[in-house]
C-alpha cells in the first residue's frame, strides 16, 4: 500500500495511460468500448443538425479552418482541432450520450471525437482506437475520484474538465507517445480545462465537451512537439486539484491491468434529459406499470432528490425545450402525461409551453431528501382517493447482462441514426462499430455517417 507522500497524480495517471496496450483489455472491456462508441456515434449523427454545430462550423469556415478531418453529418473538412470541437458538441448537443456515476460527468463525449480527428489523418487500427479510448476513459474518471464532489459542487462541469484530461490522455495514447511526454500533455490539459454547470440549460453545456476534446487533442499535440508543462501540474500549489478541487485525495493508480475498468461500469441514457432526471422518471414509469395510473387519479407528486439535484436539473419553469431537459418538475410532468422521454421531438419549446404539462408539473414539487447515491431518487404520487404510492429507483447501476444492453442500443441507434443515413449505411457503421476491434483503418467507420450532409 503506497503512502500519500509516495502519489503523484500527473505522472501516475500519465504513466497508466501510456503503459496500456491492447493485450491488458479484456473481452468485456473491449465489448463496453464498443458500446460506448456506438452510442456515440448515434448521438452525434443526432446532434449533427442542430443549430449549435451549425454555429460553430460557420465560425470554423470563417477562419477558413479547413483541413482533412472530417465532421459527422457534413460534408465538410477542418482541422482536426475544429473537427473535434465540432463533433463532441455536436455528440453532446441533445443531453442523450452515456455518463459514469464515478466521474460525475459523460466520459465518452471528449475523448472519442479527438480519436476520430486523428484517425483522418493518421492510420490507426480499430484496436488502436478503442485501446487509446480505454486509456482516456481511465485517466479522466480516475482524476474525478481523487477530486471528489467538491468539483462538482463547487460549479464545474466535470465533462469539460475531467474531460480535458481524458482527450489529451487518449490523443496522447493513440499518438504512441512516451510516458513523460503524456505527463506533459495532462499538465498543458490542467491549465486548459474549464467549464461552468451556470451554463447548463444553454449551447455552452455541449460547447463544453466539444472544447475538452479539441483542447485535449492540442495538449498532446504540443506535448509531441517538445512543448513544455509542469510535471505536478494535477497536484501542485496553485495547480488543478489546489484551485478547482478542494478535496482532492491522491490516489494510488492502478499497478496492473488486472481489474476491471472504468468503461464497464458504463450508463446509458435512454431518456434524452439530464442524466439526474432518469431516477425520477423511471421510478414514475415503473408506478405506472404496477398501478395504472392516470393523470386524473394524480393529486399531487413529491420527488425526494439530493440536494445537489438543485443547482443542476431543477428549472422550475422551463421556457425551452433545452432547459425543459434540465426540469426534473417537467419531465415528470412528461412521463405521468405518455409524452416518450427517449424520443429527441419531446423536447421541444411546444412541449415547454404546453398547457397540460404546465398544470401537470405545478403538482409536482422537488424535496430533498440524502440518499447514498446522487444518481437515486423516490417519488410519492398522493391519489386523490386512494391514498399514496411511492417508489424508489437507482439509475446508477449498469447493466450487468451486455447483450441486452447491446439490444437497447442498437435500438436506440437505429432510432437516430436511420432517419438521418439511412437503412443501408446505417447497418453498414453498426456492423463496423460492433466487429471495431478486427478493423484495419478505424477512419473506415466513419465513412458512412461523413461522406453525406444532413
Amino acid at each position: 500500500m503506497e503512502n500519500k507522500e509516495s502519489l503523484k497524480p500527473t505522472y501516475d495517471l500519465g504513466q497508466m495511460a501510456a503503459n496500456l496496450k491492447a493485450t491488458h483489455l479484456s473481452g468485456s472491456a473491449i465489448r463496453w468500448a464498443k458500446h460506448c462508441i456506438l452510442d456515440w456515434i448515434a448521438v452525434t449523427v443526432a446532434g449533427s443538425d442542430e443549430d449549435l454545430t451549425k454555429k460553430i462550423i460557420a465560425v470554423a469556415e470563417l477562419e477558413k479552418s479547413f483541413g482533412k478531418a472530417r465532421v459527422i453529418g457534413h460534408n465538410v473538412g477542418l482541422t482536426a482541432s475544429q473537427a473535434a470541437l465540432v463533433n463532441g458538441a455536436a455528440s453532446h448537443a441533445l443531453d442523450y450520450d452515456d455518463v459514469n456515476k464515478r466521474m460525475n460527468g459523460h466520459p465518452t463525449v471528449p475523448v472519442v471525437p479527438a480519436l476520430m480527428a486523428l484517425a483522418d489523418e493518421i492510420d490507426f487500427s480499430g484496436m488502436d482506437f478503442i485501446t487509446a479510448f480505454v486509456a482516456g476513459y481511465e485517466v479522466e474518471t480516475l482524476l474525478a475520484e481523487m477530486s471528489g464532489f467538491s468539483h462538482y459542487d463547487k460549479g464545474w462541469h466535470g465533462t469539460a474538465t475531467y474531460g480535458t484530461f481524458g482527450a489529451a490522455a487518449a490523443s496522447a495514447r493513440l499518438l504512441n507517445l512516451s510516458v513523460d511526454e503524456t505527463v506533459t500533455a495532462l499538465g498543458i490539459a490542467s491549465t486548459q480545462a474549464a467549464g461552468l454547470k451556470s451554463m447548463f440549460g444553454t449551447m455552452c453545456k455541449p460547447l463544453h465537451a466539444g472544447k475538452a476534446a479539441a483542447n485535449g487533442l492540442f495538449s498532446a499535440r504540443l506535448a509531441q512537439q517538445g512543448f513544455t508543462s509542469r510535471p505536478d501540474a494535477i497536484e501542485c500549489a496553485q495547480g488543478f486539484a489546489a484551485t478547482q478541487a478542494e478535496s482532492f485525495e491522491p490516489r494510488p493508480v492502478r499497478s496492473n491491468f488486472d481489474q476491471n475498468f472504468a468503461v464497464e461500469e458504463n450508463l446509458f441514457k435512454y431518456h434524452a434529459a439530464c442524466y439526474l432526471t432518469h431516477a425520477g422518471i423511471d421510478a414514475l414509469n415503473k408506478l405506472k406499470e404496477d398501478h395504472n395510473l392516470k393523470i386524473d387519479q394524480v393529486e399531487r407528486i413529491e420527488q425526494f432528490v439530493p440536494n445537489t439535484h438543485f443547482t443542476v436539473c431543477n428549472i422550475a419553469e422551463p421556457e425551452t425545450g433545452l432547459e425543459v431537459k434540465f426540469s426534473m418538475r417537467h419531465t415528470a410532468a412528461m412521463t405521468l402525461a405518455d409524452v416518450d422521454t427517449g424520443n429527441l421531438h419531446s423536447y421541444s419549446d411546444d412541449i415547454a409551453k404546453r398547457p397540460d404539462l404546465i398544470q401537470l408539473r405545478d403538482r409536482v414539487t422537488i424535496i430533498d431528501k440524502p440518499f447514498n447515491s446522487r444518481m437515486q431518487s423516490e417519488v410519492v404520487v398522493h391519489l386523490k382517493d386512494k391514498g399514496a404510492v411511492h417508489q424508489f429507483s437507482d439509475a446508477g447501476v449498469p447493466e450487468s447482462n451486455l447483450d441486452k444492453q447491446e439490444t437497447k442500443l442498437i435500438r436506440k441507434f437505429n432510432t437516430l441514426v436511420i432517419p438521418i443515413c439511412g437503412e443501408e449505411a446505417s447497418q453498414s457503421i453498426l456492423d463496423k462499430c460492433l466487429k471495431l476491434e478486427t478493423l484495419e483503418n478505424v477512419a473506415d467507420l466513419f465513412d458512412d455517417v461523413t461522406l453525406s450532409g444532413v
